[in-house]
């Protein structure tokens, strides 16, 4: 048994196709579909955009930098972690862990003076790196070791660099000479020029074996930390378990343990603010759409009073009235979140090209990497936040029509033909 009648439907049709002297009703659903269409697509662009950054973003961040890492506690170094490195690369949900040595640095080249951060890594677990082994842009990875260093193609294009030549580096820690403390300075070769698509990482690493890390930034067997990869970065509480129990951490007051979104914490937790709080903001849309729902169909529902009271005499219930206008209501949310569905996963689909083409009608860049950190517009689109997104609009849309509808349904037919 369907829940509305060829009657209703066939009434309700016909006052969506206003006449002439029902223009400005016309127009004021009119604008209500395009408002919902318009919210439901932002929405839907909006949340996958965000999508889109917070997976290539955590690709490359997880891709580049240790799940988990073992700090010292002291100000000084982290000296003799090969027992703890080796008893941690057992656990059976360990990738690999290895020692990684950090610190900043400045660059000077061709007259041009800028900071970088240096990371010491091993040959080997820089090669493992698959995030910078497959966006080698010239060079190579072999290179890599000895005095040979891997730099970002953004910082290289800056220095004008390419690979073969040399890269000077000065170390904020000082070496004492006969005329007093001075600057260590040291050039290096540059094995490979790596482009990962992440601004940060492309204009400003600078990737040093770990043993010329470790004379660089003097020192000596220490490093600054155990880097540690695991199979899940997503579930970290089982391994963070094994670690901690392989390390020996709470008998062992000279080391800590922080994962990745302990490290990134404030990062992490503005993506997942800001999309919340742009999914309520751009929700107000359809909110807004929805009221202008309410009132067309008021204004309809006035227009209609002679109409409703002659329906109900000749037989129509209060019910047939009330779903009639209902209806009519409920296919303007239907359409617009339709339309706005449609078009939403279309922009969503191809923003990239879109946005290249405003590139290069306006001549501008709308995405500009030094801002954004990425080199493209990402976007993923989650299947269940579209739902959502499509079932607020309609359930949105659904409500906005039962106050009008219920109008119509109690309009007394005595009261609407006492002057007509």
């Amino acid at each position: 048994m369907m829940i509305f009648s060829p009657f209703e439907r066939t009434v309700a049709w016909r006052y969506l196709r206003a006449k002439r002297q029902e223009g400005f009703i016309s127009v004021i659903s009119w604008f209500s579909l395009i408002g919902i269409a318009l919210g439901v697509a932002t929405l839907i662009v909006v949340m996958s955009v965000m999508n889109g950054f917070r997976v290539e973003l955590f690709q490359r961040v997880l891709g580049l930098n240790g799940h988990f890492n073992i700090y010292s506690m002291q100000t000084g170094p982290l000296n003799n972690y090969q027992p703890v490195l080796d008893r941690v690369s057992k656990i059976p949900g360990v990738i690999t862990a290895s020692p990684t040595v950090e610190g900043q640095a400045l660059v000077t080249q061709n007259g041009t003076a800028t900071g970088v951060f240096v990371r010491g890594v091993m040959p080997e677990a820089m090669r493992q790196r698959q995030t910078i082994a497959k966006h080698i842009l010239s060079g190579s990875l072999d290179d890599f070791g000895g005095e040979s260093i891997a730099i970002g193609v953004r910082l290289a294009e800056r220095l004008n660099l390419m690979v073969g030549q040399n890269l000077t580096l000065i170390s904020p820690v000082s070496k004492t000479t006969i005329f007093g403390a001075a600057p260590r300075m040291r050039a290096y070769k540059i094995a490979a020029i790596f482009d990962v698509g992440m601004f940060e990482y492309d204009n400003g690493f600078v990737f040093m074996p770990l043993q010329a890390a470790q004379a660089f930034f003097t020192m000596g067997q220490g490093v600054t930390a155990i880097e540690i990869f695991v199979k899940d970065p997503q579930n970290l509480g089982e391994d963070r378990k094994d670690i901690i129990a392989a390390a020996d951490i709470p008998d062992a007051p000279s080391m800590r343990l922080l994962d990745w979104k302990q490290n990134n914490s404030s990062f992490v937790t503005a993506l997942e603010v800001e999309k919340n709080v742009m999914f309520l903001i751009l929700t107000m849309m359809i909110i807004i759409a929805a009221f202008n729902i309410i009132t067309g169909l008021i204004m309809l529902v006035k227009d209609k009073g002679s109409d409703i009271a002659i329906l109900r005499t000749m037989g129509a219930t209060r019910g047939m009235v009330m779903r009639i206008f209902f209806l009519n209501g409920a296919a303007i949310g239907v359409f617009g979140t339709l339309f706005g569905f449609l078009l939403g996963l279309f922009v969503a689909g191809h923003i990239e090209q879109l946005r290249q083409v405003i590139q290069k009608i306006l001549h501008i860049d709308p995405f500009s990497p030094e801002v954004y950190f990425l080199t493209r517009m990402p976007s993923v689109i989650d299947a269940n936040e579209v739902l959502q997104v499509v079932l607020l609009s309609l359930g949105l849309s659904f409500l906005a029509t039962l106050y009008p509808s219920w109008r119509a349904a109690r309009l007394d037919p005595v009261e609407a033909l006492r002057y007509e």
